[in-house]
């Protein structure tokens, strides 16, 4: 696992395969492996090189000595991008690592080719602005929740109700999020980043072909909110997946992986047959199969993080 000086900090990323390069951002808490187990192996599969981060705040990566921003961040990656020499690359973004990826495309438009971006937000509505003053107040009060209790809390915001009515893969679900639980307290730099104010109007500057992806039962980035930053870049395209939560792209990785497989093809393919064109269709309610459990990457786990979410990654 390589860790390079990016941006002031020591920055830990990890590369998978080769091919044209994409770049994957994960959301509040989560290491970079928790693409390990789905997006990675299918990506390369499909000839792309992957590049995977720890952000900032998240070990073995640095936090900055006196807290950061979604700048500081969208920086880190920007960084990283030019280090790797991977520009233009492709990249996905996650939750907030979504609204990473949008600012980078307003403030580093010429490293990204192309983007994807799951379950993010453009704004920070009365219940986000709620949940995430709501897990600082925890953060800050010491307390630190049972990890049988933080689970039963994870999965209950975080998984679709088809997962929570199958017996066996919720058990798996659970177990995975309590022996992956961690304290709100030790994330604590990234919570409040998702107090955005509405930056739909700017994103209207976005140029970069962007797919979006909505989760049908997302209780903690709403559909409709991830819809609103499609619906606010030109030529944005919405898909919303159905039948997961928020984990989305754990619960239904085969769903996922098409579209972000054939998304980037399509692109790479345009690319080579002719100059690049935006995005203009709109797909909503891609068919997914149904996922069995979880399986834990190589290394450990799936390593979701901890919080009122039962450890897992915060809201956005």
């Amino acid at each position: 696992m390589p860790v390079v000086r990016i941006n002031g900090i020591q920055l830990n990323y990890e590369e998978h395969g080769t091919g044209d390069p994409v770049v994957m951002v994960t959301g509040t808490g989560a290491p970079g492996r928790m693409w390990r187990t789905h997006q990675v192996p299918a990506l390369k599969a499909a000839g792309f090189r992957v590049i995977t981060v720890d952000n900032r705040g998240i070990p073995p990566s640095d936090p900055g000595a006196d807290g950061f921003t979604l700048d500081d961040m969208a920086a880190d990656i920007a960084g990283l991008i030019e280090h790797l020499g991977a520009g233009p690359c492709r990249i996905v973004g996650f939750s907030l690592g979504g609204i990473i990826v949008q600012e980078l495309l307003l403030a580093r438009p010429e490293l990204v080719r192309s983007a994807v971006l799951m379950a993010t937000s453009g704004r920070a509505d009365t219940f986000a602005t709620a949940q995430a003053i709501a897990e600082m107040d925890l953060a800050d009060s010491g307390v630190k929740l049972p990890p049988r209790y933080a689970a039963y809390v994870n999965a209950l915001q975080s998984l679709s109700p088809q997962t929570l009515a199958d017996e066996q893969r919720l058990r798996d679900w659970l177990d995975i999020f309590e022996i992956s639980a961690i304290d709100l307290a030790s994330v604590r730099g990234q919570l409040g980043l998702q107090l955005i104010p509405n930056r739909l109007p700017a994103y209207a500057a976005i140029r970069c072909p962007c797919l979006v992806l909505g989760f049908e039962h997302d209780l903690i980035v709403r559909p409709q909110l991830t819809r609103e930053v499609a619906d606010a870049i030109p030529g944005a395209r919405y898909t919303e997946i159905p039948g997961c939560g928020h984990y989305g792209y754990l619960e239904k990785p085969a769903a996922v992986n098409a579209a972000l497989v054939d998304f980037f093809t399509a692109r790479l393919a345009a690319r080579v047959a002719a100059p690049a064109v935006g995005v203009t269709a709109r797909a909503v309610g891609v068919a997914a199969p149904a996922g069995g459990p979880v399986a834990a990457p190589a290394g450990g786990p799936v390593a979701v993080p901890a919080g009122v979410r039962a450890g897992a990654e915060s809201r956005s």
